[in-house]
């Protein structure tokens, strides 16, 4: 009788083993797909402010590229600027030659 009754408690202690090992697997098995999902979302969300950085970089160089043609058409309108106020200097010093009114300091 007594060679039953540890029969019976070694087949429960296994039992008991075999389930603590088996849930202790399901439970590591659930935690890896729980990080597997987490993995996903956070690459999702790496895709996702990537584009989004590549987009303000994208916006900054088109503003960038505005901001240098502004520039340069700035330039080139304080050049012409600069030749015309010289051709209406020319044109002044031209009349001043011309008239015979203007004394002429010779």
């Amino acid at each position: 009788m007594t060679a039953v009754i540890v029969t019976i408690i070694v087949v429960v202690a296994v039992l008991v083993i075999a389930g603590i090992v088996i849930a202790s697997r399901r439970r590591a098995q659930t935690k890896t797909m729980e990080r597997r999902r987490e993995a996903g979302e956070t690459r999702d969300m790496a895709r996702a402010t990537q584009l989004e950085a590549d987009r303000r970089s994208a916006e900054a160089e088109e503003r960038a590229a505005r901001a240098k043609r502004e520039q340069l058409a700035a330039e080139q309108q304080r050049l012409e600027a600069a030749q015309h106020r010289a051709a209406a200097e020319d044109l002044h010093a031209r009349a001043d030659e011309l008239d015979p009114d203007k004394v002429s300091e010779n």
